[in-house]
């Protein structure tokens, strides 16, 4: 079943080696998501929505391209710069915030090199009082 995200979800890249929180910045009227900001779809700037997953290990990478070349062809990882040029993937259609569907645990982003971004942790839990 998939949850709505919301600021502070924890996010995993294909060829990131540490995972990496999800920065909601808030766009028109801010719209909370049981006490963090609600994200959408539109929540995909690279550095300001997503931050670094630490290093990059794709050799699509032109930086780890270069790095494992000067290496004598072994793999050398480089620090990570996401390259996010698109919207998140399926967000929730019949769920809008500030006109754009909301982003749901289930979404994915793309990155240029050739990472998909996925989250492992909405952002938000629900307690249950006995």
């Amino acid at each position: 079943m998939a949850q709505q995200v919301c600021a502070g979800a924890m996010m995993t890249c294909s060829f990131g080696v540490a995972p990496s929180a999800l920065m909601v910045i808030p766009k028109g009227m801010p719209v909370m998501a049981g006490g963090p900001l609600a994200a959408t779809i539109m929540d995909f700037a690279p550095i300001a929505n997503i931050p670094p997953f630490s290093m990059c290990t794709t050799p699509s990478n032109p930086m780890v391209a270069a790095a494992t070349a000067a290496a004598f062809g072994v793999l050398t990882p480089m620090p990570c710069i996401p390259v996010t040029p698109g919207p998140w993937i399926v967000g929730a259609p019949t769920v809008l915030i500030n006109n754009f569907p909301a982003l749901s645990s289930t979404s994915k982003c793309m990155c240029v090199w050739g990472g998909v971004i996925q989250f492992t942790y909405p952002g938000q839990v629900t307690v249950q009082v006995p």
